[in-house]
């Protein structure tokens, strides 16, 4: 606005002015906000359960690594074992009747406690391949969440075009997407 009289305004200086004199109800603007709104609420619970499991998923597989590692050192114990009873089976095979009694003694020890070693290296094992199968579950429920999250994204994209080109078909896209991502984030909710 100048000082002489002469005034030029802005198309947002006149949507205002515009608004202002009649009314200002625009309900399709509103509605759009409205659900955009809502919209980002809800993407932003997606995102955080989405990385939540995530992270979930990733301290299951380094649970699933630890147990597979000692699952291993339990197998390297159970192979120096079985060295040993092996040089123990030479070793009574090769020596006289009173040293080959000790080395048969050794043998019957080590293959007991082969035995023992080769239980907790099978339990490990299992308990690796359990901590797997639910490092893997919940990675499915993060991916559901992450589609979620991202078809709401999407949603949000299409209300902003829907807003700036005025066209209803664009907020019936947006009604839709936002289904399709508030039905994907039920399914990760419930674990499916």
């Amino acid at each position: 606005m100048s000082g002489h009289g002469f005034h030029v305004h802005g198309p947002h200086d006149h949507e205002i002015e515009h608004a202002s004199q009649h009314g200002g109800s625009d309900r399709f603007a509103g509605r759009i906000a409205v659900t955009t709104a809502i919209l980002a609420t809800l993407g932003a619970l997606f995102a955080y359960q989405g990385g939540a499991t995530q992270a979930d998923a990733m301290l299951f597989k380094n649970n699933a690594a630890i147990k597979k590692t000692e699952a291993s050192n339990q197998w390297n114990f159970y192979q120096a074992k079985s060295s040993k009873q092996n040089l123990a089976e030479l070793g009574a095979t090769l020596t006289t009747d009173s040293k080959a009694e000790a080395y048969r003694k050794d043998v019957e020890r080590y293959k007991t406690e082969k035995a023992e070693i080769q239980q907790k290296a099978e339990a490990l094992e299992a308990e690796s391949h359990e901590w797997d199968e639910r490092s893997e579950a919940v990675m499915h429920v993060h991916h559901r969440w992450a589609r979620a999250t991202t078809l709401l994204q999407v949603a949000i994209a299409l209300a902003a075009i829907a807003l700036l080109t005025r066209r209803k078909w664009l907020q019936t896209g947006v009604w839709l997407v936002s289904a399709g991502g508030l039905a994907l984030g039920i399914a990760a909710l419930m674990h499916f």
